[in-house]
């Protein structure tokens, strides 16, 4: 096939040529956040789920979603190197200033870049990477006390109320959201909590990865009575086909029943391993039906390109420890692992593997399901781990 017309687009938060099966999760943020415009009540939502799920993309057609129906919106990604309110701060800046242009609202946003002002400006000792325009002098006793958790409930509130007088809410979208440490992950809770019992249209649509449902509830107990957390996994099989099927047919080209089943097989439903070899899948075969000889030998390009890019990634963060670890993980088997059969592999103690363990999870390597449970973030790493330590050497 011409790989210039190629529809399929593996890529870090890449939109899919068809965003198959998540119609109903959309339905149900737009109908949450809907709701928190009129003034009802509604939790906020994260999202959960592995690498390769989607988690990235659903995030960004809910924003589109949500910008189409008139809603203010900030999106923003949480890398393990920044703080909160670092990354908050201007996004919040151009909502306000976007919001500041209403007439109705436009005393109201000024008094929350007011607030803005003086929350960077009391924080910037505690959080030197905040950088953020200034366009008002501050107001005296808003949002500038210099504690996190009270500041940014003022400034949401300020931040509320404005776009409550717009007649539309804040929608608050932000990504890997397990990122973010606890204090202020616990100031987030609080000044989200805050606005929802004042009725104020402010509300967050996040994502992250399996650990994060465990760490909101850490920071603040009644997280899970304020948000609700839908599991993102593979596709179901019907929209699997789906996402692969319908894009090359838009381009004139078929796929035989067994060969989109042998893509199935060998993807998993995942999102981003269906793009994988849809991509690799055309580029492979010479004319249409694409057959199961075509998958069988794009599948070998399929493996090699996420190897050195999806996997690799990953992989390269790791200390020694970490990758033996892995590997470990890996001849048990996909997973979930007790700890002690891991453990047992290794030929170590349990306790001694701790911090080991500890330093995989902050990584984003591995997840906790349940209590003494090891689990991969990444889908079908345990037969990468095989590929890039084969053998017994790990052992040693």
């Amino acid at each position: 096939m011409d790989p210039v017309s190629n529809p399929f687009a593996p890529g870090a938060g890449t939109p899919p040529p068809e965003l198959a099966g998540r119609d109903e999760l959309r339905e149900t943020v737009r109908i949450a956040v809907e709701r928190v415009r009129r003034g009802y009540p509604s939790k906020s939502m994260l999202m959960v789920g592995l690498r390769g799920v989607g988690k990235t993309v659903l995030l960004d057609r809910m924003r589109d979603d949500a910008e189409g129906t008139g809603f203010q919106t900030i999106r923003i990604e949480s890398p393990e190197s920044r703080s909160l309110p670092a990354l908050l701060a201007p996004q919040l800046r151009q909502a306000l200033l976007r919001m500041s242009r209403n007439t109705q609202a436009k005393e109201l946003a000024e008094r929350a870049l007011k607030g803005l002002t003086g929350f960077a400006k009391a924080l910037k000792v505690k959080y030197s990477d905040i950088e953020v325009g200034f366009d008002f002098d501050p107001e005296p006793g808003l949002a500038d006390n210099g504690d996190l958790e009270h500041d940014l409930q003022a400034l949401l509130e300020a931040v509320g109320v404005a776009v409550q007088k717009m007649g539309t809410a804040l929608v608050m979208f932000i990504d890997e959201l397990q990122y973010v440490n606890e204090k202020e992950l616990e100031a987030l809770i609080t000044a989200l909590h805050r606005t929802a019992q004042r009725s104020l249209p402010v509300v967050l649509v996040g994502a992250g990865l399996p650990q994060l449902r465990g760490r909101m509830g850490e920071a603040k107990s009644y997280a899970e009575r304020l948000f609700d957390f839908p599991g993102i996994g593979p596709l179901p099989p019907l929209a699997a086909k789906i996402a692969i099927a319908k894009p090359a047919k838009q381009h004139g080209v078929d796929i035989n029943a067994n060969a989109l089943e042998r893509i199935l097989e060998q993807t998993h439903c995942y999102p981003y391993f269906l793009q994988q070899w849809g991509k690799h899948v055309w580029d492979t075969a010479t004319q249409s039906p694409i057959t199961v000889s075509d998958v069988e030998q794009a599948s070998k390009t399929a493996i090699a390109a996420l190897d050195e890019s999806f996997f690799r990634v990953r992989f390269d963060r790791l200390t020694p420890a970490e990758k033996r670890y892995l590997r470990a993980m890996a001849e048990l088997g996909p997973g979930p692992h007790r700890s002690g059969d891991i453990a047992e592999a290794l030929k170590r103690r349990v306790n001694s593997l701790g911090p080991t363990r500890s330093q995989l999870i902050s990584k984003g390597m591995i997840w906790s399901p349940n209590h003494g449970d090891t689990a991969f973030t990444v889908p079908l790493f345990d037969k990468f781990m095989h590929r890039i330590m084969p053998g017994d050497d790990w052992k040693e």
